[in-house]
């Protein structure tokens, strides 16, 4: 485990310590493993033993990683999934794996990998054969996207620009409280690696959806999301349905791509581990109790609880 973090190492001996069915939580662009603490929590009460993987050479705190942005950037696709495979191979069970954002589609490579007992990939970043670029998205990353020096950088979100591509639906004071609290720089050739995704043939923003050790698969997606609208989410779906192993997606009502992170966290959290319990139980009793997540399918016509489309079979069926 060369590249692992002594932070890691802890998280990685906990776990085969405690017997427990891990899950590895993977963030996305502009975000820190901090900010899954209020989950790893939650599934730590439901008798999971929680992980929270860097990126390579993230730094430990939001304000080290202020003072040196520069270190966020060239991180490529590849190392990152390279790196968490590090993490997951050091563990002595299969874990299930959640990510946001970018993090949702380092979770689809790695289930594609044959690395995961079960996958939510939320807000999920783009891979090749996901074709639609909406014009939210377009707004959000496109600046970004024609400026040739993005590769090398260290990209940072004006208040602005976090407003809308990540807090859209929510009201002045909480985005700005989530800026303050959350935001770092992001790896600027991660971003045109997703961006570029259907136009380089060798681009590393590559899922095997095929692999039928894939595993379980949801996609949770907020309504609202500017970042990764429906049209992304729902193309992801529509490739990894042909999988064997069901696929799920979830529309979240009224919510935009900081819905892991604001206060609406909670439900999200509770859709994901509704999931994650059919398919890759915790081995023992919640340490206290966990409440239900309100209905997230209110849209989709299905009753209270079911995804809003779910496809394939399994034996946990």
């Amino acid at each position: 485990m060369a590249s692992t973090s002594e932070r890691e190492i802890r998280q990685i001996e906990a776990a085969n310590a405690s017997g427990d069915t891990p899950v590895v939580f993977i963030h996305g662009l502009w975000l820190l493993p901090s900010s899954w603490a209020n989950w790893a929590d939650l599934f730590r009460q439901a008798g999971y033993a929680p992980l929270t993987p860097d990126w390579p050479d993230d730094p430990d705190t939001i304000e080290a990683a202020r003072a040196e942005p520069e270190i966020l950037a060239g991180k490529s696709l590849r190392q990152i999934a390279d790196h968490t495979t590090e993490v997951i191979e050091a563990l002595d069970r299969k874990p299930a794996l959640i990510g946001h954002s970018t993090g949702g589609l380092l979770a689809q490579m790695l289930a594609g990998r044959g690395l995961s007992a079960a996958t939510v990939a939320i807000d999920p970043g783009i891979f090749r054969g996901v074709l639609p670029l909406p014009a939210a998205t377009l707004r959000s990353a496109g600046p970004f996207l024609i400026d040739p020096r993005t590769r090398g950088r260290a990209l940072t979100l004006t208040f602005d620009q976090f407003r809308y591509s990540w807090a859209n639906a929510l009201d002045a004071e909480e985005a700005r409280e989530l800026y303050d609290r959350y935001h770092v720089a992001g790896s600027g050739l991660s971003l045109v690696q997703m961006g570029n995704a259907n136009l380089n043939p060798r681009t590393e923003a590559k899922v095997d959806t095929k692999n039928p050790d894939r595993g379980p698969l949801l996609i949770i997606e907020g309504e609202k999301d500017h970042t990764v609208p429906w049209a992304i989410a729902h193309a992801t779906y529509k490739r990894q349905r042909r999988n064997p192993a069901v696929t799920g997606i979830v529309r979240m009502p009224n919510r935009g791509h900081a819905l892991t992170i604001d206060h609406g966290w909670r439900e999200v959290a509770r859709t994901a581990l509704d999931f994650v319990e059919r398919f890759a139980p915790s081995g023992r009793a919640p340490t206290t109790s966990v409440p239900r997540a309100r209905d997230a399918s209110a849209d989709s016509g299905l009753p209270s609880g079911a995804p809003a489309a779910e496809t394939g079979r399994t034996s946990g069926q």
